[in-house]
Formats: structure tokens, C-alpha cells, sequence
């Protein structure tokens, strides 16, 4: 394919992006079937944990990013705010983060792809050929995201529905199965309640599954009134996102008992669950099994989309080798830093293939290593919105964080304290011994991609 290394101006970007669609890929991008058995599977006490997260971090992190994003609509998105709060050096640190993550996330996602697939149609299929699989998504993704976004976002607008219908079957579906045959796990109140037990080695997830409201400012310069537009988006989608996390998470432990429910099969063993394995139900599970492995698609598809152009971005300012900013020469869409994208992720699955004993250790371990990653530029994210306020206190903000400077920086801190817990969860429970054989290559992996982004950050 050809591409050429060009910086268009804003102008030059088509205006596709209205706030349907922003909604639509927000939902795509932060309702996450794939993680919803992780985090089903702390036990009832998830859903007072999901609550909690809600109000104390998801609420507060939307409405900081609908400031960030309305206050700074330029292309870009995190890169731009962690510039202008920190620096150069910084934003670049940030942002090989932040895209990197993405190309390490996406063997995690196809694992799982792979695993339902083999589920639904191929239960013997060997590891190595669940890897090969991983890898033809992984160029698919490619592909879609290097066509022309007023194209390839149908691919996550579709998806958003699609997993809403997921959700939504779920929970309604295990209500109905219960009132037959009851309720698999004991969700009374005092089960319900937070629990400080090897449980918390899930929470980071929930966490984790509430990221990705900045993820649409990173096509700043494609939307149609970012101004107006992103608090609406960002509103309608953390309500609708909040709702079906919660709706999916019920279902589950409504209809599969908790020790049943695994890392990979959890989705399709509670649809089969609720409907059965024959006939007409098994038809109808085979049916949204297909429908929860387009949503797997999507993710990867929508996270791709923003995260290649926030690095497209940062290398066109030089603050990332010039090759991520290599744009497609008709579409303008980010190629170099697609085609890179896909070369980590097929080496990543490779690589990990020889060194797990099952797709569901590989999953969770790949999980848990580019979560981490994934976090990491978080925690530059809050206070860069607490500097900017006092070093742009004359700037226009069109939205503004409510209940003044105060309680913005309280919602900024209690932010920054949910990002460092879910950092920490993932390689440590509190009150359980550090289990080194998991911990040591998920560390190893971090201080290997951080210090792989230094040297090319110093090589720029």
C-alpha cells in the first residue's frame, strides 16, 4: 500500500464525525464484552464495586476529559493536553504509551476471539491455531482502520449495537432463566457488599472497562462542533455504558455459578446457560456468540482508530519517529502507525504462544501486561488537567467541570488513586502472597516497552 509522510492541515480533515457517531463510538469503545467475565468474576460484591467505580472515578473521568476535549478540540486528543501541561518530552512518553498499549492489548482481544470461536464451532482446536487466528484479525484490523473514517467508523457504530443487544439479552435473559430455575449465585445484600479478598485481583478490570472517554478527541479535527458535541457524546454514552455494564454483570451471576464462570468461556457458557445447547436456544447462542466476536472486532477497531492518530499526531510535531505520522495518500488516515500496530501485536501473540500453557493463562497474562501499559499515561492525564486550568485559566472552556476549582481537583486526585490501585492489582492482592511466576514477566514487559520508548523518543 502506499503512503506518504504528510502533515495535512486541519482543514484538510473531512468533518464526518457528529455527535450519533461519537456516541456511538464511545459506547464501541468503552463497553467491552471481553472483559465482562473478569469482571463478573469477583463475585457478587462486583456490583457494589462497579457502583463505586461509577461514582467515584467513571462520572468524575468523563467530565474532566468533556473539559479537556471542548477546551482543546485539536487533533490529537491526550497527546495535545499533556503537551501543552508538561511539555514535549512528556507528551511523547505519554503518547508511545497510550498507542502502544493498543498493539499489545490486541493479541490479548484475539485471544479471546479464538477461544469463543473454537467454542461455538471448533472445541479442539489447538492453541497454536487460536494464535494463527489472533493474527489474521489482527491484519483485518489493519485494514479497516486504514480506509477512510467516514468508512471504517460504521465498522464500531454497528458494533456499539450490537453489543448493547448482547448486554441487554443477557440480562433480561438470566431474570427469565431464574425465575425457573433460580439464582446460581447468593445475591443478598450482605454478598453485595464490597469484599477485601483474592476477588481484587479482578477489580482493576472494572477500572480498565470505564476507560476510553478521551479516545474520540483524538479525531478532534474530524468532528463536525467537538464544542458542542463531545459533553453531549460523552453524557449520553457514560449512561448508556454504565447501565449494560451493570445489566451484563447481573446476568451472569444470575445464571452461572461463580466457580463455572471462566476468563474465555464465561460469555458463552452463561448464554447457554439461559438458553440451552440445542435447538432453537443453541441456534440462538451460536447466533450472538458470531455477534460477540464482531464486537471483539470493533473494540480493536475503534481503539486503533484514535490511538494511530493520536501517534500520527505526535509524530508529526517530531516527538515520535517519523514513520507513525506516514499518512495514507487519498483517505489521510494513519498508516504507518497501523502497519507498525500490526507488527507488535502478531509478534506479541508468537512470542507469548511459547511461554503459556493455555489460552486462558495467555489472555489474562497479555491482559494484564498492556492494561498496565495502558494506565500508565493516566496518571499524567489528571494532573495535566489540574496545570492546564491555572496556566489557561483566561482559555475559553466551552464545558467546564462543575462545582468549582475545588471540587475538580478533588475528583482529579480521587482519579489519580483509582489509576495507581488498578496499576497495582494487576500484579498484586492485597492480603495474598506476590505470585512471581504471573507478576515477573507482566513487570518485565512493562520496563522492556517503557525503556524501548525512551530509546526511540531519544532516535526521533
Amino acid at each position: 500500500m502506499s503512503v506518504q509522510a504528510a502533515t495535512p492541515k486541519e482543514g484538510s480533515f473531512k468533518k464526518a464525525f457528529r455527535v450519533f457517531d461519537m456516541t456511538l463510538f464511545t459506547v464501541a469503545a468503552v463497553l467491552v464484552i471481553d472483559t465482562l467475565a473478569p469482571a463478573a468474576a469477583i463475585g457478587p460484591s462486583s456490583i457494589s464495586w462497579w457502583i463505586i467505580t461509577l461514582v467515584l472515578f467513571f462520572i468524575p473521568y468523563g467530565l474532566i476529559t468533556a473539559e479537556l476535549g471542548t477546551t482543546y478540540p485539536e487533533q490529537g486528543g491526550l497527546y495535545v493536553w499533556i503537551k501543552r501541561a508538561f511539555g514535549e518530552k512528556w507528551a511523547a512518553r505519554t503518547t508511545w504509551l497510550y498507542w502502544i498499549n493498543v498493539a499489545l492489548w490486541m493479541p490479548s482481544v484475539y485471544v479471546l476471539f479464538a477461544g469463543v470461536f473454537a467454542q461455538l464451532f471448533f472445541p479442539d482446536m489447538s492453541l497454536w491455531m487460536q494464535i494463527v487466528i489472533g493474527i489474521v484479525m489482527t491484519w483485518v484490523t489493519v485494514w479497516i482502520g486504514m480506509l477512510a473514517l467516514d468508512t471504517g467508523k460504521w465498522v464500531p457504530n454497528i458494533g456499539a449495537f450490537i453489543k448493547v443487544l448482547i448486554m441487554v439479552i443477557l440480562g433480561i435473559g438470566a431474570f427469565v432463566f431464574a425465575s425457573v430455575h433460580g439464582v446460581a449465585n447468593d445475591l443478598s445484600l450482605p454478598n453485595l457488599l464490597p469484599t477485601w479478598d483474592a476477588g481484587l485481583a479482578f477489580l482493576p478490570v472494572i477500572v480498565y472497562n470505564f476507560m476510553g472517554f478521551e479516545l474520540m478527541s483524538g479525531a478532534g479535527a474530524e468532528m463536525e462542533n467537538p464544542k458542542r458535541d463531545i459533553p453531549r457524546a460523552i453524557i449520553t454514552a457514560g449512561v448508556l455504558i454504565a447501565l449494560f455494564y451493570l445489566l451484563g454483570t447481573v446476568g451472569m451471576l444470575v445464571a452461572l455459578p461463580l466457580d463455572q464462570l471462566g476468563l474465555i468461556s464465561g460469555i458463552i457458557d452463561t448464554l447457554h446457560a439461559i438458553f440451552g445447547e440445542t435447538g432453537v436456544g443453541g441456534a440462538l447462542v451460536t447466533i450472538l456468540g458470531i455477534g460477540a466476536l464482531y464486537t471483539f472486532l470493533t473494540n480493536m477497531v475503534t481503539w486503533t482508530m484514535g490511538a494511530n492518530r493520536t501517534a500520527a499526531e505526535a509524530a508529526a510535531e517530531g516527538e515520535l519517529p517519523e514513520i507513525f505520522g506516514r499518512l495514507h495518500p487519498v483517505n489521510q488516515t494513519p498508516t504507518g502507525a497501523f502497519l507498525i500496530t500490526g507488527v507488535v501485536s502478531t509478534a506479541v501473540l508468537v512470542i507469548y504462544g511459547f511461554m503459556a500453557g493455555s489460552a486462558e493463562d495467555l489472555f489474562w497474562t497479555l491482559f494484564a501486561f498492556s492494561s498496565i501499559v495502558f494506565l500508565v499515561p493516566y496518571l499524567a492525564l489528571f494532573p495535566a488537567f489540574l496545570k492546564l486550568r491555572k496556566v489557561d485559566a483566561d482559555l475559553e472552556r466551552p464545558y467546564r467541570v462543575p462545582g468549582g476549582s475545588s471540587l475538580a481537583t478533588i475528583m482529579a486526585v480521587v482519579c489519580e488513586v483509582f489509576i495507581l490501585q488498578a496499576i497495582l492489582f494487576f500484579v498484586w492482592v492485597p492480603g495474598q502472597p506476590m505470585d512471581w511466576s504471573y507478576a515477573l514477566p507482566v513487570i518485565v514487559g512493562v520496563v522492556v516497552t517503557v525503556i524501548v520508548g525512551e530509546f526511540l523518543i531519544k532516535r526521533k
